[in-house]
């Protein structure tokens, strides 16, 4: 069986995680990929290493599993020749370069199109593309800071805290695919190609809509976590237990008898301040209280096999070691395995998506740096003495 996307051909010249991870995922959806990366540099994800005694980069290993890598410096007459060749065989171009880059290299999507008509851009930013701030940089961290997301966490009268997570770039890269999905959805139906544009802030603010319709209707922040979720009046709410934290987002009311019974609080099945659809806000609270009380009597374990059989809706706060050795993650190939080049079985983070009929596909094989320029180039049509040339010009 073939993937969803195979036969489409990607370019992906983007960097660190944004625009990577759009195309590791147009990859695991059977795209092929060829990872575009400076001489002598490559994506600078590939110099962030796991620690300063162990030099495999994370970031890289990521984002860019599956991909070919292919050196081309695009700012030599050279090396864009030897790209827009490439642009001529390709359906989308990956970037998450400073706005207004490809441009001054003569190689904007004005550029592009005029090689190949039916080319997608797909263009990732860190706080837009027009308006004043548009060709400042940023990474995560910023799109969180500026997209209102770190405001939000915390408590009343503690300190905020950027999320352990980069999850600005995991969020435009996902609005990133979906605007490629789209686009090529669009070619079909008219053969035309065109830019699609995201940015991290953009989809930090995306991310937030509940929140921020909240404050447009009502001119008033929705306010912090607080251990819960501002907008959700339910009993919703993160306990401390005897040995780590759960999560409680709500018990169905026709089950609240079974779960108080699980909390050894069988008197509130039939307390009326309960034992309704929406408690009153002091009522809610006082509960929540007493409950905090409760959940730390016993451990993280103890709750989760005392809350299964109740319907409740809960989770413990799983630590990455407790992920990765949960069953549930690998039965649903979250985590999975696959062969590096050297042929051994080893963990990769696989994908989310599952399909019927084209399946997706997982790879550990991970790219040096230049490692198809040549194979890249003869396919594109170069012949050797072209390739040796392109190398005197600074190309490669």
């Amino acid at each position: 069986m073939t993937g969803a996307l195979t036969g489409i051909k990607v370019l992906d010249l983007s960097i660190i995680v944004q625009g990577p991870q759009a195309a590791a995922l147009l990859h695991d959806l059977g795209a092929e990929v060829i990872k575009i990366e400076l001489p002598g540099v490559g994506d600078l994800a590939r110099w962030i290493p796991c620690g300063p005694d162990d030099p495999r980069p994370p970031l890289f290993v990521a984002c860019n599993r599956g991909k070919r890598s292919a050196t081309l410096d695009l700012r030599t007459e050279g090396g864009r020749q030897a790209f827009l060749r490439l642009v001529e065989r390709s359906d989308v171009v990956v970037s998450n370069f400073q706005p207004g880059t490809l441009e001054q290299w003569d190689l904007g999507f004005d550029h592009l199109r005029t090689v190949n008509p039916s080319i997608i851009l797909a263009a990732g930013s860190a706080l837009g593309p027009i308006g004043p701030d548009a060709h400042r940089e940023g990474a995560d961290g910023v799109a969180q800071a500026a997209g209102g997301l770190i405001s939000t966490t915390g408590v009343d009268g503690g300190e905020v805290t950027m999320i352990g997570a980069a999850v600005a770039d995991h969020i435009g890269s996902l609005n990133m695919v979906t605007g490629v999905l789209a686009a090529l959805h669009h070619r079909f139906r008219t053969g035309e190609g065109q830019l699609v544009e995201t940015s991290l802030l953009g989809g930090q603010i995306w991310a937030q809509a509940s929140e921020y319709t909240h404050f447009l209707l009502t001119g008033s922040s929705p306010g912090r976590a607080n251990r819960g979720h501002p907008l959700v009046k339910s009993l919703y709410r993160m306990f401390a237990t005897a040995d780590g934290d759960i999560v409680l987002t709500g018990v169905p009311l026709p089950r609240w008898a079974e779960f108080c019974a699980a909390v050894e609080r069988s008197d509130w099945a039939e307390d009326p301040r309960y034992a309704v659809t929406t408690p009153t806000p002091p009522d809610l609270e006082f509960l929540k209280d007493q409950l905090a009380e409760v959940f730390k009597a016993r451990t993280t374990a103890d709750w989760t096999e005392r809350l299964k059989p109740t319907g409740a809706r809960f989770g413990p706060v799983n630590s990455y070691a407790d992920v990765v050795a949960d069953r549930q993650v690998w039965d649903n190939g979250y985590l999975t395995e696959a062969l590096d080049p050297d042929g051994r079985s080893v963990r990769v983070v696989g994908n989310p998506i599952r399909f019927s009929a084209s399946p997706m596909r997982t790879s550990a094989v991970v790219a040096e740096l230049g490692q198809h320029t040549e194979e890249v180039l003869l396919e594109a049509g170069f012949d050797w003495d072209d390739i040796a040339n392109l190398r005197e010009m600074g190309a490669f």
